[in-house]
């Protein structure tokens, strides 16, 4: 069965379980449910700046970013979404795409210019305790650490798939999804702006008194592209992985004890041609008291430690990467070598500040050593703090990323500083 036909099946689903509970009033639901339709505006100005060894220039990106769309009230118990989105670049002194050979002596800004639809779908609830979603989407599963949708880059990530997610169990969340093209941050025009294949995302989770407990396997079978480096192939991360995680908090005297821990294991899948299999372990701590947090991580991905094409790290390429490993994204792509990553962080969240001017005004300040998992040698450090504030709609953010190279020269020292200021209606 093809990939089309998979999606014409899943549409005709959607449409007898929307034709099964038909309002019998005679009023018209299609009329009604426009006149329920709530707006989307999402604006993003951004400035990002990047000085990366031994690059001779720096980057300097001033992009502006645009979401414009609707989504209906319900006809049928069936409900359209539809958004627009731009990335408009303003200064692109910058080079928005590594697989194409222009700009080589800048530093990489992955925001390109972009005119697309981000999100198109369909949503249905005419099975009790069930949402069925069809079309272009945004999916996050747990932390996003093997499925997300990217949303720090100015183009996010999305999905052309058909999703299930049925809460009939007390505490128990089951969700099922079919892909068949990953919308990446680099855009339609670029060569890894699309992948295309068969994905399979399965999650369950529980929730429990001392937290959730969650089950995932995720099978991707990517095709290949022909006019990108071999190194960057999404065929390369045609994987099977399956694994648990769990998470939860409680209070320990006057402090708030945060902890998760994940465990995955990964192979090859489809018609990837490499032999492989690799472990994912992730472990955290932070505690909060009033205003104040700290904690403490580690994450490791295994790598086979081989030369050459034949060489392969633990790869999560759904995965909101941003939120992992350090700000300066010097680890998109794990190391054949693996990696090992102990941090620790510290925050402060204030409320209220400004005689009310601010609703919110947060400090982070965090600390990463990186450390090759499969031999005895060390990538580099990393320093990352950032200021956000909140006022209403508006959100505003400064925020600087210092990675200094190691003994290994899989990532290159880096300085990267951002300025954003946000809308959203």
């Amino acid at each position: 069965m093809t990939m089309k036909t998979r999606l014409k099946y899943a549409a005709m689903g959607l449409a007898i379980a929307a034709g099964g509970t038909a309002n019998a009033d005679g009023l018209d639901p299609v009329k009604g449910a426009f006149g329920e339709t709530k707006y989307i505006i999402d604006t993003r100005l951004r400035m990002e700046q990047v000085d990366q060894d031994p690059l001779a220039e720096d980057a300097d990106a001033l992009t502006l970013r645009v979401r414009l769309g609707f989504e209906t009230g319900k006809a049928w118990n069936t409900a359209l979404l539809v958004e627009g989105e731009a990335v408009i670049p303003l200064v692109d002194d910058y080079r928005p795409d590594p697989a194409v050979p222009e700009m080589v002596t800048y530093p990489v800004v992955a925001d390109d210019e972009t005119y697309e639809f981000n999100r198109f779908q369909l949503t249905n609830t005419s099975l009790p305790g069930t949402t069925m979603t069809l079309g272009r989407q945004r999916i996050v599963l747990d932390d996003q650490r093997f499925v997300g949708n990217v949303g720090w880059r100015q183009n996010e990530q999305t999905f052309d798939a058909f999703r299930v997610v049925n809460r009939s169990v007390t505490n128990l969340v089951l969700d099922a999804t079919y892909l068949n093209r990953v919308n990446r941050v680099n855009g339609d025009d670029s060569p890894q702006g699309v992948y295309k294949g068969d994905g399979i995302l399965m999650n369950a989770g529980y929730q429990t008194k001392i937290g959730k407990i969650s089950a995932f396997g995720y099978l991707l079978d990517f095709d290949p592209i022909t006019n990108i480096p071999a190194g960057i192939n999404p065929l390369r991360d045609s994987t099977a992985t399956y694994g648990l995680r769990f998470a939860g908090d409680r209070p320990v005297g006057k402090v708030k004890l945060a902890y998760a821990a994940s465990y995955a294991t990964q192979s090859d899948y489809g018609d990837n041609a490499l032999d492989f299999d690799l472990d994912y372990k992730f472990a955290e701590v932070t505690g909060t008291w009033r205003q104040f947090s700290l904690g403490v991580g580690t994450e490791i991905l295994e790598g086979n430690g081989l030369a050459g094409a034949a060489g392969k790290g633990f790869t999560t390429p759904l995965a909101t990467l941003h939120k992992f490993q350090g700000w300066a994204d010097k680890f998109l792509t794990t190391p054949t070598n693996g990696l090992e990553d102990l941090y620790a962080t510290a925050g402060v969240n204030l409320k209220g500040v400004g005689g009310g001017m601010l609703d919110t005004l947060g400090f982070i300040v965090s600390y990463h050593d990186y450390d090759a998992e499969h031999i005895d040698a060390q990538y580099g450090s990393e320093w990352n703090a950032s200021i956000a504030a909140k006022h209403k709609r508006f959100n505003a953010m400064l925020k600087y990323a210092d990675y200094q190279q190691g003994e290994l020269a899989s990532a290159r020292t880096t300085d990267k500083l951002w300025f954003q200021i946000e809308f959203v209606w």
